[in-house]
């Protein structure tokens, strides 16, 4: 009898073990300030061939959207799984936590389903180039090990040109062509130590947060990726005469209230090219850890989330630079999911689908519990068939601070369905906007400004939704509007 114990209860213990071995790990790579400026979702500058390999091995969405395109709230609403109206975080100052103290972020319910949980670089918000090497504004619950690099990068910030030195060369349009290699700068450690941490836990399920620091102002890359690019080949995005006169001044990001920061076009081309070369320097970036992933035999036992946390301007509308709208080109983000064992790799889905709708996905296909307080949905179907039906809409908002342009801080809210964008500021007592992505996907021609009987009934079926998901309202909570 006791042999007969013996012997089930080492088929349970054995059983319990291939269960846990077949769990698949996560790697979650974050890149900071990336548009949908790669080869795979269509531009034409950009060389990224180790991103586009990805995605044509995963699932790339071509219509996901950020919750508030700004680093601090995205990127906690991605690890919460809650909208920026739910956790009250709208600048760059103010935690989670002191809305929502007991949140289970997206890492920690993996850590609770027995994943080993680490960090290297940015995940959360940090002050780049700030508080680089440091922890940055971390959440300390959502990890077991964090490594926080510190380049050359970071000791060579004396060398980098500045284009508006009235500005820190965090916030402006800055950049240098480095020397050395990939592995002396920041992001290149940063991918060595994630590449460390994958050989030490190959045998244990593990969830590695990746994030990587550019495209962020500055923009600092070894000299071989600015080659790849030669400033005479760079070209401002077009915009017609008078497109900014059908929109409304909220929608102008504060951070870049002047046409181009009335810079001179040499100099706006410089960034240009500054942009993509730090583009293509993390794309090779990429390339390293996917290799790690092949030379490990981690690759089909590893669901490999590829974001980053807003879209961001080059000069569309007229010279809008960087983030803070509620333009397509700042709402709209990239994302690309590899499972292995999803039907739907090597393809794209163009359905609407929204940041918070990582954190469910990611459990749903690791098989472990979902929280069932989260604001998304599972992405699951659309992994096994991209074309599957859907019928979403996104939700993006922005918080503006009263300057010389506003008399009082507002809320502008965005919703974006299968053809429409609509977006209202303070509710509309600021402004309103319609484009018509069909017609007009660069947003050119604001519907909103007399409308017709049609446009207006649009309006009103897209307002309750938006108003449904997204307050209009400043909040009451603390913010700091010199941190937006």
């Amino acid at each position: 009898m006791s042999r007969l114990f013996f012997t089930v209860f080492l088929t349970l213990v054995l059983n319990a073990f291939s269960v846990a071995d077949e769990r698949p790990n996560i790697l979650f790579i974050s890149v900071d300030d990336l548009a949908a400026s790669l080869s795979c979702y269509g531009d034409l500058v950009a060389k990224t061939p180790q991103i586009d390999r990805l995605a044509s091995t995963g699932v790339r969405f071509d219509r996901a959207y950020n919750q508030l395109p700004l680093c601090n709230p995205t990127r906690a609403s991605v690890m919460t799984g809650l909208r920026p109206d739910r956790i009250k975080v709208y600048d760059l100052d103010r935690h989670f936590r002191d809305e929502v103290p007991d949140a289970v972020t997206l890492s920690q319910q993996f850590m609770k389903a027995g994943y080993f949980a680490a960090r290297v670089g940015k995940i959360y918000h940090y002050n780049v180039p700030a508080s680089i090497g440091t922890d940055g504004f971390d959440d300390p619950p959502s990890w077991q090990h964090t490594v926080n690099p510190k380049g050359r990068d970071k000791e060579e910030e004396d060398l980098i040109f500045n284009a508006e030195p009235h500005r820190k060369i965090s916030a402006a349009l800055s950049w240098l062509a480095a020397d050395g290699t990939d592995e002396e700068q920041t992001d290149g450690m940063i991918t060595t130590e994630a590449i460390k941490i994958m050989e030490e836990k190959r045998e244990e399920p593990f969830f590695l947060g990746v994030g990587f620091f550019r495209p962020h102002t500055p923009y600092v890359a070894p000299k071989k990726y600015f080659e790849m690019y030669p400033v005479e080949e760079m070209r401002l995005p077009y915009a017609p005469e008078g497109d900014r006169d059908d929109i409304p001044t909220a929608a102008f990001a504060h951070n870049c209230p002047i046409p181009n920061y009335n810079l001179k076009r040499n100099v706006l081309l410089g960034a240009l090219q500054s942009y993509y070369a730090c583009v293509s320097f993390i794309d090779a970036q990429v390339g390293r850890l996917l290799d790690a992933l092949d030379n490990l035999g981690l690759a089909e036992k590893t669901i490999v989330v590829f974001w980053s946390d807003h879209g961001y301007h080059l000069g569309e509308h007229h010279g809008i630079w960087q983030k803070r709208t509620l333009f397509e080109q700042g709402a709209r983000s990239p994302l690309i999911i590899r499972d292995p064992k999803a039907s739907g790799n090597g393809q794209a889905s163009s359905q609407i689908v929204e940041f918070v709708d990582i954190y469910p996905t990611l459990t749903e296909a690791a098989g472990i519990d979902t929280p069932g307080d989260l604001d998304g949905k599972s992405l699951m179907p659309l992994l096994e068939n991209p074309a599957t039906e859907w019928n979403g809409y996104a939700i993006t908002q922005i918080l503006r601070p009263a300057d010389d342009r506003l008399k009082a801080p507002v809320m502008g809210c965005s919703i974006r369905n299968d053809r429409w964008r609509y977006t209202e500021w303070a509710e509309g007592q600021s402004g309103v906007e319609l484009y018509d992505h069909w017609a007009d996907p660069m947003e050119f021609n604001n519907l909103a400004v007399n409308p017709t009987a049609q446009n207006q009934a649009v309006i009103e079926s897209l307002r309750p939704k938006l108003r449904a998901k997204a307050s209009g309202k400043v909040p009451s909570s603390s913010f700091n509007p010199l941190r937006l």
